[in-house]
């Protein structure tokens, strides 16, 4: 039996004598366990007398999720980095003073075959989850969906930082053109966008455990 097998055995088992949670946690700290191993084994059981312990809702991982994740999340990564794209080509042709069409056209088309695939593959994906979440609130759970949330969180933090430093940096340089501050601005707007929606969806998930 794995230790923190053991472990769930043992705080299940105590809890099921009677044995209060403090004298618990006592016994397991005496023994060595860690102090958040034993949090963690006591908060597994609803703070209840009844007998046997209630169970609380845990984590889980689904190989099914993992696949539905992975893909929204790169629908909406290539979304994001194709509007950002498609912005920066705009910008160019309408404020640069030397524009390079040829170039240009060829970037926007791209970009613009990349939305027409992965924004609605994102927008239905995200319908989907919602409406998944709406049916069972145990899905926010879900450790993968976690996962997805958080990288989210993580890389729009990065472009807004780096966002922040291209401005100081800019400034300080005395290179901050119309052109650049549009530029900013796009990517600010596309980052604080994303950051704001998952921040939201992560202090759900959060809530609900």
């Amino acid at each position: 039996m794995k230790p923190a097998e053991q472990l769930a055995q043992f705080t299940r088992e105590a809890l099921i004598s009677g044995q209060s949670r403090d004298d618990i946690a006592t016994a397991l700290r005496e023994a060595g366990w860690a102090d958040s191993e034993v949090r963690e084994a006591l908060s597994a059981w609803a703070d209840t007398d009844h007998i046997p312990p209630v169970p609380r809702p845990r984590p889980y991982v689904s190989a099914r999720e993992a696949f539905f994740y992975a893909l929204m999340f790169v629908a909406l990564s290539m979304t994001a980095w194709h509007i950002v794209d498609l912005g920066f080509d705009l910008i160019k042709r309408w404020l640069s003073d030397t524009p390079r069409p040829s170039l240009s056209n060829r970037s926007m088309r791209w970009s613009i075959a990349a939305l027409i695939v992965f924004f609605p593959l994102f927008m239905l994906m995200q319908r989907s989850e919602s409406r998944k979440l709406a049916r069972d609130p145990s899905h926010k759970r879900s450790v993968v969906r976690k996962w997805f949330g958080y990288s989210a969180l993580f890389f729009s933090s990065i472009a807004l930082l780096g966002d922040l430093l291209g401005a100081i940096y800019a400034l300080l340089n005395g290179e901050l053109t119309l052109e650049f501050i549009a530029q900013l601005v796009l990517v600010a707007a596309v980052a604080g966008t994303v950051f704001g929606y998952f921040q939201g969806a992560m202090k759900d998930a959060e809530d609900g455990h």
